[in-house]
């Protein structure tokens, strides 16, 4: 009995703090306008509370989420909200039907023109039918990388009923609220436009100064939105004079952003806008594109050619590679033999061409002369002792 009773401070606090805390939102329902919420949410809502941390010497009201749920029964049957049915909207059955009828009418008849326009067109045409379809189908592939955003999809509309049991169930279920109190923000404005009102009524009554300063304020408010007025009209008729004498050429437009859609000071930014719009200006668009397809032109041939490069530096390495086995035999060659060859390089030249050597190189290579010699004295000593 008492839970059907009136409702007590603590669950009215309870439902006011879920009525502004809970997310909501509104429908119609049986012609009228209403708020409904989801049952998890509202649970969720309430653990999160005050009410789900323990106090001192008090335990906490909201401990699990089946207390939650024992709680909101209560406010149910206290008529706080009440368990609303989704049903979803369907189209009447002759709509469908004459749908259908459309769609196939108008299939057969995109079909009859296909056939009539293919069989008339030359085998070039549909060639370039097949490119443009190539084109699409990779532009498709680049819009379905999955950094892109799909398409939103069409959301099925539905209506509200009332629920035949009247339970609350921790779920998906839909709750519409009967119980409307009024916020704070909004009984606060209400007291300030009362207050405005019952001043604006008693200006008669107020003093002196303060009636001559409300007068020059409202003054300098009228004067502030005639100037304004008065610009936006004079500068559309200044670009009209411009227009006219310079033959639609010059586009001369004073404060472009006065009546534009942005705040009070960028209203008054930039001051002035000017665009020429004539043969030279087209010159220049033509020029700035023909600039930038050289650059790409340029670009193409720079990567054409840094791969050519990248291809002879691979092939350079296999060769190197190859002729690694053959590098024994190249150690094994003497001093003597390598700088034999490097002067064999450079006299490969002119008979013209000279080589300049330093004083240093000339006595390296006479010792090396002499050390030659010596060796082969010994090589020839050395068989007449082991004779004798």
């Amino acid at each position: 009995l008492q839970e059907v009773g009136e409702p007590f401070k603590e669950e009215k606090a309870v439902a006011k703090y879920l009525r502004f805390n809970c997310p909501t939102k509104s429908t119609n329902m049986m012609g009228h306008r209403v708020d409904y919420f989801i049952a998890s949410k509202a649970v969720d809502c309430l653990l999160d509370s005050k009410w789900a941390k323990a106090k001192k010497g008090e335990e906490a009201l909201f401990t699990t989420r089946e207390s939650v749920v024992d709680y909101c029964n209560r406010l149910l049957k206290k008529q706080f909200f009440h368990r609303a049915l989704k049903v979803m909207k369907m189209k009447p059955d002759k709509d469908t039907k004459k749908e259908k009828e459309k769609g196939k009418a108008e299939s057969g008849k995109e079909e009859e023109k296909k056939s009539k326009k293919e069989s008339g067109k030359d085998e070039k045409t549909k060639k370039e039918k097949e490119k443009k379809k190539d084109g699409e189908k990779e532009e498709c592939k680049k819009d379905e990388t999955p950094g892109t955003p799909k398409k939103k999809e069409t959301k099925r509309k539905f209506k509200l009923e009332p629920h035949e049991d009247q339970v609350f169930l921790d779920g998906n279920e839909v709750y519409v609220w009967i119980y409307d109190p009024v916020h704070f923000k909004t009984f606060a404005m209400g007291l300030v436009l009362v207050i405005a009102v019952i001043a604006a009524t008693l200006f008669p009554l107020w003093p002196a100064e303060m009636r001559v300063g409300v007068y020059y304020l409202s003054v300098g408010a009228g004067c502030f939105v005639a100037s304004i007025l008065l610009l936006a009209v004079a500068r559309c008729i200044l670009f009209l004079i411009i227009w006219l004498i310079t033959g639609g050429r010059h586009h001369f437009w004073f404060l472009p952003n006065l009546t534009a859609d942005v705040g009070f000071i960028d209203s008054f930014r930039p001051l002035y806008t000017h665009e020429y719009k004539g043969p030279k200006a087209d010159l220049k668009k033509e020029e700035k594109s023909e600039s930038k397809k050289q650059q790409k032109y340029d670009s193409e041939e720079k990567s054409d050619s840094e791969k050519k490069e990248e291809d002879d530096g691979k092939t350079e390495a296999m060769r190197n590679s190859g002729t690694d086995g053959s590098g024994g035999e190249r150690h094994s060659d003497t001093d003597s033999d390598r700088r034999e060859d490097d002067r064999s390089q450079h006299s490969s030249g002119n008979g013209n061409d000279f080589e300049m050597i330093t004083k240093e190189e000339l006595e390296q290579q006479t010792d090396e002369g002499d050390c030659e010699e010596e060796e082969e004295e010994d090589t020839e000593s050395r068989p007449s002792h082991e004779k004798s």
